[in-house]
Parts: C-alpha cells; sequence; structure tokens
C-alpha cells in the first residue's frame, strides 16, 4: 500500500520520483498512491517508450488519464498531449503510443454508476470565467465528483477555503503556492476531506484539480 491514508496531506515533487518498471516493456510509472500491486486503486505518472503497448486489459472501476506529452493511442484513436479520457467501468482496451508519451493515470476510482465516456481535447476546449481572475475548464462532475483544469493569471490570490471531500491537485505549468509551501510543475497533491488553505500564484499556472472524491470520515463535522 501506497500513500492510502486519505485522512493525510501527500505532496510529491514527480520530477524528483524515480520511474519504476511495468509488467509492459518499455512503460514506466512514477507511483503516487497504490493499493495493490497491480489492481485496486491507483495514481500513477506512465511513461511509454515509442512503440512499446500494453495487452488488452479491462478497468472494473474505470481509468481517467490526462496525456502530459507526446500522443497516447488505443482502439478508439489517437490523444495528443493535451487530452483529458475517462474510460468508464466494466470498459476494456488495448493502449500504446507509437512516438512515445506521458501520461496521468488514475485507476480503478469511479463510481459503479459513472458510465460516461469522455474525450477532451484541452487545446480547443473554451475556459470559463471564474472566481476573481481564474480560468475554469470544465472536464467532469458525477455525484460529488468534479474534474476540472483552472488557469490562474500572475499575482492570482484566491479565498481561504475548505474542501468537502479533499481535493487533489497536477500542477500542469507554473507554480501553484498556498500556506503549506511552493509547488513546482509535475507537483501532486492530495488533501483530505475538511482541509484547509490560501492558494495564491506569482505566475501564470495552470493546475488539475479534482474535488468532493475523497472519503468522508463520520461525525466530521
Amino acid at each position: 500500500m501506497l500513500n492510502m491514508d486519505f485522512s493525510q496531506r501527500v505532496v510529491i515533487e514527480t520530477a524528483r520520483a524515480e520511474w519504476q518498471p511495468s509488467p509492459a516493456a518499455g512503460i514506466e510509472r512514477k507511483l503516487l498512491e497504490r493499493e495493490e500491486a497491480e489492481r485496486g486503486r491507483a495514481t500513477s505518472i506512465v511513461r511509454y517508450a515509442p512503440r512499446s503497448r500494453f495487452a488488452t486489459h479491462q478497468h472494473p472501476l474505470g481509468e481517467e488519464i490526462f496525456v502530459l506529452e507526446g500522443v497516447f493511442s488505443d482502439d478508439t484513436g489517437d490523444y495528443p498531449a493535451g487530452t483529458y479520457l475517462r474510460n468508464p467501468p466494466g470498459s476494456a482496451h488495448a493502449p500504446f503510443s507509437e512516438q512515445g508519451c506521458t501520461l496521468f493515470v488514475k485507476l480503478h476510482q469511479f463510481s459503479r454508476a459513472d458510465r460516461e465516456v469522455v474525450r477532451i481535447n484541452t487545446n480547443t476546449a473554451p475556459w470559463l470565467p471564474g472566481q476573481g481572475g481564474l480560468q475554469v475548464m470544465p472536464l467532469h462532475s458525477f455525484e460529488t465528483e468534479h474534474v476540472a483544469l483552472v488557469k490562474w493569471p500572475a499575482g492570482e490570490v484566491f479565498k481561504p477555503h475548505r474542501h468537502y471531500a479533499g481535493e487533489e491537485i497536477l500542477v500542469l505549468s507554473g507554480e501553484f503556492i498556498d500556506e503549506h509551501g511552493r509547488y513546482p510543475q509535475g507537483t501532486w497533491l492530495r488533501s483530505p476531506h475538511a482541509s484547509k488553505h490560501t492558494p495564491r500564484v506569482e505566475e501564470e499556472t495552470i493546475i488539475y484539480v479534482k474535488t468532493g472524491h475523497l472519503p468522508v470520515p463520520e461525525l466530521a463535522y
């Protein structure tokens, strides 16, 4: 088990983490959270060497992917950097990459009722106005879970706030900052239910954000 205590805050600078081999030749991973070896809940940075591939496999509780670099492919198409994908529970595919790619991948974390297939090219999808100077690109919502990209203009300071059912961030560009630290590009943060912070940035910064998806302890309020 790795980082499976959801009451704890976790911060990992993925650029400093070591690559580890996967069961498939040419595919390596940086593990961020993992329930069991090769099964159950997992969050990882995954790198495909050119012309590497996984055999056909199923996702009993879904798969979520954000393509960070290169072009990721499977039976349904080719997906360049900036693509957001969701494969619902029970889906199957045989992923590969001809030129190589790097992915942010979350496995086995869907509600069984969340059946939506999502394919969004965030390079061309519109940004919507958010609070203050923020811009938001919604990617998916189901029950209390919400996933989006958020673009912060240089110098933006957000109001103090708490996270019901937690918050998860991957810094895609720039540097994210709060009272707990500074988080450069590639940093993954997971904050537990009812955690609080006052985030800000000094330079334009884009983050992937997921909220409302972590366990809520009984009698938390």
